[in-house]
């Protein structure tokens, strides 16, 4: 992992990605995304995880987070470890997964090429933290980056119509992940 792509400063807020090896587009069913929702709202109850906004893509996943107690490389491994095996299992025994041969397969080529895996890569290894406290794009661009990204997809007409975003808490609702206001 590059230097660019630390934490290093473990009090500052963090926007944070992380990606599906290939740009695979996982993420087009509710039953995968759920997973990390599931994930996500854990990591907040028992790891000291706190999410200011998040949103999950077909691909990646963007949050802009800190941490309570525990290091927020330490959460986020354990957290991309624990969701790609048990999206690689509801993979495996999803009967309509159409796709299901091949996205195994090119998890297994690109376990493989990484000598880290036993047998599947599921997520790149990188998180590409982005310290907001020392940048100019700070936590009000990447909330609004985080939520126009399903707009910009064409996944919905208006933020909040979302649901796999934190776009409908900062509109009044309740979103599915236990966000903190920021």
């Amino acid at each position: 992992m590059s230097r660019k792509h630390k934490f290093r400063n473990p009090e500052a807020f963090c926007f944070v990605t992380f990606t599906t090896v290939n740009w695979i587009d996982v993420f087009t069913r509710p039953l995968y995304k759920d997973i990390v929702v599931e994930s996500l709202n854990y990591c907040i109850k028992n790891k000291g995880l706190v999410v200011y906004a998040w949103v999950i893509m077909s691909n990646h996943v963007h949050l802009v987070i800190e941490r309570r107690c525990i290091a927020l490389e330490d959460v986020l491994r354990d957290l991309k470890k624990y969701t790609s095996r048990a999206i690689l299992k509801a993979l495996e025994e999803n009967p309509q997964e159409s796709r299901k041969a091949w996205m195994l397969w090119m998890f297994e080529r690109a376990g493989r090429k990484n000598g880290n895996n036993s047998k599947y890569q599921f997520w790149q290894q990188h998180n590409q933290p982005v310290e907001l406290t020392l940048q100019a794009f700070g936590i009000d661009g990447a909330v609004d980056y985080i939520h126009n990204n399903p707009v910009k997809a064409g996944f919905a007409y208006r933020p909040e119509d979302y649901s796999y975003s934190s776009a409908i808490d900062f509109a009044g609702g309740k979103g599915l992940v236990d966000i903190e206001p920021c």
